[in-house]
């Protein structure tokens, strides 16, 4: 196989690595995500309110081939751009993954015909679980 048809050739990590499926915890927007609350008045901010249906809404409106997820925004971006609590992002975005590597590495398989890349997005838990198989054409 030559460099130019390995999909991982610009990856820290070889496919073994993200083989499989993982479970990534508590990286999702949900219904708990943190929000700023005005110190005075005690509530949170018009534009920081927001439900889990319109993150979804969100995240499935970003005009991509690869399909994005809402993750939640920090508190300080919500309050300095007044912002939603909430942000969309790739599926495997290292927000979620937890690193650059891994980032790369499911980008590597997504974007390649010789493995499967599936995942889900569970709102309730916050858990993002994606699977990465070989496909038959390897």
């Amino acid at each position: 196989m030559t460099t130019e048809d390995d999909p991982f050739h610009d990856c820290e990590l070889d496919p073994e690595a993200i083989l499989g499926t993982h479970t990534f915890e508590d990286v999702l927007f949900t219904d708990e995500t943190e929000t700023p609350v005005n110190v005075l008045t005690g509530e949170t901010p018009a534009h920081s309110q927001a439900t889990v249906e319109e993150a979804k809404e969100f995240a499935a409106s970003i005009d991509t081939e690869t399909p994005q997820i809402a993750l939640p925004a920090s508190v300080e971006s919500q309050v300095e751009t007044q912002s939603k609590p909430y942000t969309a992002a790739a599926f495997f975005h290292f927000k979620a993954t937890g690193s650059l590597e891994r980032h790369r590495a499911y980008h590597a398989a997504y974007e390649s015909d010789a493995f499967a890349v599936d995942f889900e997005a569970d709102y309730e838990s916050g858990d993002l679980t994606i699977t990465v198989e070989r496909t038959d054409e390897d």
